[in-house]
């Protein structure tokens, strides 16, 4: 079974036993809107909670996507390349941007649930 858990800074990660598959939530991709180029980091690159993991791009405007939690990228997906629009059709579902390897399972408590993140973004 997998859980969902959401940043501050609008990523997701959908853990599944010992990886996680991250992208950017349903709200910000509303608040990018037409999303035209999605860069996603390397297979194999050790990244770290908070650092920049990726950049997005769309018609208004370039945002960097952040590691909601560390460890090491075992999959990109190589389909937005092709087909940037997914992010917005479907961001948490065919929109995905990664899956990592959860290096600190500790640093999931700091994510919120989907009822928190929700009451988190309603005053934005």
């Amino acid at each position: 079974m997998s859980k969902t858990l959401f940043s501050d800074d609008h990523e997701y990660v959908k853990i599944e036993g010992d990886t996680g598959t991250v992208g950017i939530t349903d709200y910000a991709q509303n608040a990018l809107g037409d999303v035209v180029y999605v860069e996603l980091p390397k297979v194999g690159a050790k990244i770290a909670k908070g650092e920049q993991a990726g950049v997005v791009e769309s018609v208004k405007s370039a945002s960097e996507v952040y590691a909601p939690v560390s460890g090491e990228v075992v999959a990109v997906n190589d389909a937005l390349a092709g087909d940037p629009a997914a992010v917005n059709q479907d961001p948490l579902g065919k929109g995905w941007f990664y899956k990592v390897k959860i290096g600190n399972q500790n640093e999931l408590v700091a994510l919120k649930d989907e009822a928190a993140y929700a009451d988190y973004t309603k005053d934005l």
